[in-house]
């Protein structure tokens, strides 16, 4: 699924501001999709939990070849071991299991997620043991498709903003948030732009 606001998202950052036009015009083969699995998404984001993209791919990949079909009945019933040799620290395999539980319990109830604001969903998602505010906001770019997150927690977006946007320099969180004021109400678009910008592989969850 392409989020329907990606076209204008897109022409309206690129007319207010410079970085974003050269990023657009560079990246222009690939957009924002949304997987349309809540479960494996949040498994995803649990799992590149601070490590490079490149490397929460490989463990990923690791994943759906020991437990192909990713659901929370399959990842609650497979044995520690199996994930370990994924690459799954056994933090991170409570975390997927803790997961699993409030989907399996119904603890988390997608049917109401749409009519949630970004930051109530946020609050609910981050009930899951593993889960702060990074992985929701992971969660609210890469599943729910919301145009105006903004993950100032994010290493790699503080990376790319220090590049483009202060000579390298580095920046803090009020700096980001002074910055991204322009983007609104597409900052989850520049976002996803200024990731592209670092890393040969785009940012998936």
């Amino acid at each position: 699924m392409i989020p329907a606001y990606w076209t204008q998202a897109v022409q309206d950052l690129a007319s207010r501001d410079q970085v974003m036009c050269q990023l657009i015009q560079r990246f222009d083969d690939i957009v924002l999709r949304s997987r349309g699995n809540a479960f494996s998404t949040l498994a995803r984001s649990i799992v590149g939990q601070q490590i490079s993209v490149k490397a929460a791919e490989s463990v990923w990949q690791k994943v759906i070849n020991a437990v192909p079909d990713i659901t929370p009945h399959t990842i609650h019933a497979a044995e520690e071991g199996l994930l370990r040799a994924c690459g799954l620290s056994l933090r991170k395999i409570s975390y997927l299991q803790d997961l699993s539980r409030h989907f399996r319990e119904g603890v988390l109830d997608v049917s109401t997620w749409d009519a949630l604001s970004d930051e109530a969903l946020i609050a609910e998602l981050i009930q899951v043991k593993g889960i702060g505010r990074w992985t929701a906001e992971m969660f609210l770019i890469f599943h729910m498709l919301r145009p105006d997150v903004l993950p100032l927690d994010d290493i790699g977006l503080q990376r790319a903003i220090s590049r483009h946007y202060f000579d390298s320099e580095p920046v803090d969180k009020k700096m980001m948030h002074a910055l991204a004021q322009s983007w609104q109400p597409w900052r989850s678009v520049a976002t996803w732009y200024l990731w592209r910008s670092l890393d040969p592989f785009p940012v998936e969850y």
